[in-house]
């Protein structure tokens, strides 16, 4: 892909999953990479897998804690130079069950930690870096954004929030930063364990493509959005669901 050799990106929640497949092409792609997530060991194994200290760096914390976001963003810089790219992959589902019925600190949590802190993430990185050097920026949400996720149905409204400051900062950070989104369906990861697990072949049979996704279909399409490749495009979310919405699923 064009543009990504030798670009700096920030990958949070990328010990693992999909946000470590996201890092994993990026780095295949010629860029180096910090990756965040809570847990050290994690991140540290995560950090060999993406070729060592020469691609990647770790710094470990909550992505809703301020002091974490400016120590990520700063040791990026320190080490690597810039912060081109950001990817907002950090996300948490606590709670599954009807709406009417949800803790409502619960509901908060979801909401601080799958849209406040995004949107942090990227002042974070528009004032230490793409302000005046640009950049580009890709938030995952969930084709539970996109349509209603029964069950899940807060965490889809999270990610329907996330989808539409998407847009906003797109018109916002134009022409120098491009916003864009991706909204998987299923991705075979331990967070979405719970959804599929045991019944794979009987949940997959709902996609056209007759299979759930993985880490790396996402990082794919992650890289595309920030590579100079998709120059033109900003503001737009790409669902990445096998065909799953075009039957009715998600």
């Amino acid at each position: 892909m064009q543009g990504l050799q030798s670009k700096v990106a920030i990958v949070t929640g990328a010990s693992r999953g999909i946000g470590l497949g996201i890092a994993q092409r990026l780095v295949e792609e010629g860029a180096r990479v910090c990756v965040t997530a809570r847990k050290p060991e994690a991140l540290a194994e995560a950090v060999d897998a993406l070729g060592g200290p020469e691609h990647a760096i770790a710094v470990a914390g909550n992505a809703a804690d301020p002091g974490h976001r400016a120590e990520a963003v700063a040791r990026t810089i320190e080490t690597f130079g810039s912060v081109d790219l950001l990817v907002n992959n950090t996300g948490i589902n606590p709670v599954y069950g009807p709406l009417v019925d949800i803790d409502l600190d619960a509901a908060r949590k979801i909401v601080d930690t799958n849209v406040v802190a995004a949107l942090a993430w990227v002042q974070e990185v528009h004032r230490a870096w793409m302000a005046e050097h640009g950049g580009a920026i890709v938030n995952v949400a969930s084709v539970g954004g996109v349509k209603p996720a029964p069950g899940i149905a807060m965490y889809g409204a999270s990610k329907a929030m996330l989808i539409s400051i998407t847009e906003s900062l797109a018109v916002e950070l134009g022409p120098d930063v491009r916003v864009n989104a991706v909204a998987p369906a299923v991705v075979k990861t331990r967070f979405a364990s719970a959804l599929y697990e045991g019944r794979e072949e009987e949940v997959a049979a709902a996609y056209p493509l007759r299979r759930l996704g993985v880490p790396e279909d996402i990082g794919s399409v992650v890289a595309f959005l920030l590579s100079a490749d998709a120059g033109w495009l900003t503001g737009q979310t790409l669902v990445v669901d096998g065909g799953l919405t075009l039957t009715g699923g998600v």
